[in-house]
């Protein structure tokens, strides 16, 4: 788990183009939305894309997206269990 959380971290920071992040400034249960991260809903299209590009994960329910997108620990949860 702690690995994927380490490789989430660097794809959201590549994807996104949060240059002014590094991995270790990310704590993985910090929300990414609103007061954490500071994303937004174009940030959260980009975050579905990479979700299905590379792990193969579609989120199509917008209730669930919220609940999968809280956190970088709930993206590792909900590949890990879709992956298994």
């Amino acid at each position: 788990m702690e690995e994927l959380i380490k490789k989430l971290k660097s794809q959201i920071i590549e994807e996104l183009a949060l240059e002014e992040f590094t991995p270790d400034d990310i704590n993985a249960d910090d929300p990414l939305f609103g007061d954490g991260l500071g994303l937004d809903s174009i940030d959260a299209l980009s975050l579905v894309v990479v979700l299905d590009r590379i792990y193969g994960i579609q989120i199509e329910d917008p209730e669930a997206g919220k609940e999968i997108l809280y956190s970088i620990k709930t993206i590792a949860e909900h590949i890990q269990k879709h992956q298994s």
